[in-house]
C-alpha cells in the first residue's frame, strides 16, 4: 500500500470535495484505449489489458473455451523473429528471474491479461518484452492441452460431487434462460474444445479492441510506450480497421416463477433464489448497491440475516447480491440450512425480499448502510492493485473518469425513495427462480 494512495483514500472518505484520483485517458493510433493513474511512491507498475473475449463470445457447445484459452497462455510461446520458443517451465523461470508476474484469465464478459513489475530500467523493459511475447505469440501446445483437459475433467467430476456445484449450475441455467451467462463448462463441452478452437477464439485479441488500465510509477509518455510495446506482437485487424463484433442478445426476463429441487444426500440443503438483475452501467446501480446492504449484503446486520438466522435459527449465514455485467447479471439470495428446515427458510427469505421490494429500507437502515459503505470505501483503493481493479472497472464499463472521486457523494445522495423505486423496477419477487439441492421442493 502506498502512502499516497492511502492518503487519497482517507481524503475521499472524510472530505470528498478535497480529494481526487486523476485518471488520464487517451486512445492510441491502433485504437487501444488507455487509462492511467500515476502512483510514484514505490517503483512498481500494475497493468491490466482486457478484451471482449469472455464467455459471452464462446459457442454454447464449447462452454469454457474462453477460460481454457486464457489458461493456456502460460503454457509456452512460439519461436518468432529470431527468438527461441519457451515452454511453460522456461516461462516460469523467466518471470521468476525478473521478479515480475504475468497472468491471464477470462470471465463472462472479458479476457484479461495482468502484468506486475518493478519499474527499474534494467527490469521493466524485459518484463514488457516477455509479456508482449506471451500475449502475442502463445504456442497452445497440443500435448499440454491434452494434459490440461484431463486435469480439468477430473476437477469437474470432483466438483459434481458437491451440492453447491449442482445448485449453482441449475440456478444459472434457469436464471439466464439460454443466455451465455448461464453456460458452464462440463465434461461434454470440455471434450469438444481443441487447440484450433483456442486459436479461433484468440482472434478476438486485437490491439484495436484493447482497454488498458495502468497504475504505478510511470509517466504518461512511459505508459503510452509500454502499451505500444505490449500490444506490438498482436495481429492487427485483417481489414485494416476494427470491425464491430456481433451483438450478444440481452438476458431475457423471467416470464414465470420456477421451482427446482435436486435430490442430494447431504447434511445441508443449498438454496438459491433470484432472477436477472441489472447491467453495470444502469443508472439504478448506486441505489441497488446501498439497498442491498440492508437487504442481505451487510452480513449479520442485514434483514435477511436478522429474520432467517437471528430470529429463527434457520441458517448460519444468508446473503443477497447483484452481479451486474455488460448484460443483466443475476440478483441472488443464497443460504444453507438443514434439509428439514429448507421450506421454512425459503418462505421466510421470500417474505423478507417481497417486503423490502415493496417498502424499501427505513431511514435508520439507510443511514447505517451509507455509513458502512462510505467508511469502507478507503479499503477498496488502499493498494495499487485494488486501485487498478477500480480503474479497470471504469475502463471496461465506460464509467466517468471521476467515478472514484464522486463515489462517496453518490452514495450519500441515495434516499429511501431511490432504493424503493430502484428495487421495484429491477426485482419481481413473484417471478423468481428457486433452486434447492438436498431438500424437498418448497411450495
Amino acid at each position: 500500500m502506498t502512502t499516497r494512495i492511502l492518503g487519497l483514500a482517507l481524503l475521499l472518505c472524510c472530505g470528498p470535495a478535497l480529494a481526487a484520483i486523476p485518471i488520464q485517458h487517451w486512445t492510441q493510433p491502433s485504437g487501444a484505449k488507455v487509462y492511467l493513474v500515476q502512483s510514484p511512491s514505490i517503483p512498481m507498475v500494475d497493468v491490466r489489458i482486457e478484451f471482449d473475449a469472455g464467455g459471452r463470445r464462446e459457442p454454447a457447445d464449447k462452454a469454457g473455451l474462453a477460460g481454457v484459452t486464457a489458461g493456456m497462455i502460460s503454457k509456452g510461446v512460439e519461436a518468432r523473429n529470431g527468438e527461441p520458443a519457451l515452454d511453460e517451465n522456461q516461462l516460469g523461470e523467466a518471470w521468476a528471474d525478473l521478479g515480475a508476474g504475468f497472468s491471464a484469465g477470462a470471465g463472462s464478459d472479458r479476457m484479461s491479461f495482468s502484468l506486475r513489475s518493478l519499474t527499474y530500467p534494467d527490469l521493466l523493459p524485459k518484463s514488457i518484452h516477455l509479456a508482449a511475447r506471451q500475449m502475442g505469440e502463445p504456442a497452445f501446445p497440443e500435448a499440454i492441452w491434452q494434459r490440461e483437459r484431463h486435469r480439468l475433467a477430473a476437477s469437474i467430476r470432483e466438483a459434481n460431487t458437491r451440492p453447491a456445484t449442482l445448485a449453482g449450475r441449475a440456478y444459472a441455467a434457469a436464471v439466464y434462460s439460454g443466455h451465455p451467462y448461464g453456460h458452464e463448462m462440463t465434461e461434454a463441452t470440455l471434450e469438444r474444445i481443441g487447440v484450433q478452437d483456442m486459436r479461433n477464439m484468440y482472434r478476438l485479441i486485437e490491439p484495436c479492441r484493447a482497454k488498458v488500465s495502468i497504475v504505478g510509477a510511470v509517466t504518461r509518455t512511459q505508459a503510452d510506450a509500454m502499451v505500444t510495446s505490449l500490444l506490438s506482437r498482436l495481429p492487427a485487424a485483417a481489414s485494416g480497421r476494427c470491425e464491430p463484433l456481433p451483438p450478444v442478445a440481452e438476458v431475457p426476463p423471467l416470464a414465470e416463477p420456477l421451482v427446482k429441487a435436486i435430490p442430494f444426500a447431504s447434511a445441508q440443503a443449498h438454496v438459491l433464489i433470484g432472477q436477472p438483475g441489472h447491467k453495470r452501467n444502469d443508472p439504478d446501480h448506486f441505489a441497488l448497491l446501498v439497498g442491498n446492504y440492508t437487504l442481505g449484503g451487510g452480513g449479520f446486520v442485514s434483514r435477511l440475516s436478522q429474520e432467517v438466522r437471528e430470529k429463527r435459527g434457520l441458517s448460519y449465514s444468508v446473503y443477497s447480491h447483484f452481479s451486474p455485467g455488460l448484460h443483466a447479471g443475476a440478483f441472488t439470495v443464497g443460504l444453507q440450512t438443514r434439509p428439514d428446515q429448507a421450506a421454512q427458510a425459503v418462505q421466510v427469505a421470500r417474505e423478507v425480499l417481497a417486503r423490502f421490494v415493496a417498502e424499501g429500507p427505513t431511514e435508520a437502515e439507510l443511514k447505517a448502510a451509507k455509513d458502512n459503505l462510505i467508511g469502507g470505501f478507503p479499503l477498496l483503493i488502499d493498494s495499487n492493485r485494488k486501485l487498478l481493479d477500480n480503474v479497470a472497472n471504469i475502463a471496461w464499463n465506460d464509467l466517468p473518469l471521476d467515478y472514484l472521486d464522486t463515489w462517496v457523494a453518490r452514495v450519500q445522495r441515495i434516499t429511501v425513495a431511490d432504493v424503493r423505486a430502484a428495487f421495484a423496477r429491477k426485482l419481481q419477487p413473484q417471478r423468481m427462480v428457486t433452486v434447492t439441492v438436498g431438500a424437498a421442493a418448497p411450495s
